[in-house]
């Protein structure tokens, strides 16, 4: 994906709100061999391509000044209530080096799961992204896990994802292996085996 941007030259709180009321959002470039950037980008379509799940997980095409840098995006802020995004941060990469980054994790395979067709349980996400690395050409756009044999009360650690070739876990998602996915039997018919229990007849008819 490409995203289009412009220098900088002016900062500080007054510079920012005036390139907010003109439709602009402030912005970073950073890392690499080079000094960080100032920038500016068109606030609508930076608004359009956030909404986007492919823009937080890619390799972007940044160009600026005429030149094109391959650079992830790493931290948006908002406004705490207006739809408003206030300022980017972009990192510049070496394709040559691995990079780690949060990318999504699509669910697959719910509706066959035993925990689901057999003892009809719910199956809550716990986590909705993951933090791997690999080398920029190898970065998957989303991860898939299987849930299609998921049995009931059973659960989906980090390292039970199937990843694909040359794609690791972070060291530290490896080393506390972060709860992913829980099969678990909904409330109310937890609620509705504890009053039909033999225990709880017996203590209603004394």
């Amino acid at each position: 994906m490409k995203v289009v941007a412009f220098e900088r030259t002016k900062q500080g709180t007054g510079a920012s709100r005036r390139l907010r009321n003109a439709g602009k959002t402030t912005g970073i470039v950073y890392g690499g061999n080079v000094d960080p950037k100032m920038i500016e980008l068109d606030h609508n379509t930076l608004w359009h391509a956030l909404k986007k799940e492919v823009f937080h997980s890619s390799i972007l095409d940044l160009e600026l000044s005429g030149k094109t840098e391959k650079v992830l995006l790493r931290d948006v802020q908002h406004h705490p209530f207006k739809q408003l995004i206030l300022h980017v941060d972009f990192q510049r990469i070496d394709v040559k080096k691995p990079i780690h980054v949060k990318v999504p994790l699509h669910f697959i395979g719910a509706e066959s799961a035993p925990a689901v067709k057999l003892a009809a349980n719910i199956i809550s996400h716990i986590a909705t992204e993951l933090d791997i690395s690999c080398l920029p050409e190898k970065l998957p756009k989303f991860i898939e896990v299987d849930l299609s044999e998921l049995v009931a009360g059973a659960s989906i650690h980090a390292k039970d994802i199937k990843l694909p070739a040359d794609v690791e876990l972070t060291v530290h998602v490896a080393q506390e292996n972060p709860l992913i996915s829980l099969a678990v039997q909904p409330m109310s018919t937890m609620l509705d085996e504890a009053s039909n229990s033999p225990g709880k007849t017996e203590a209603s008819a004394i």
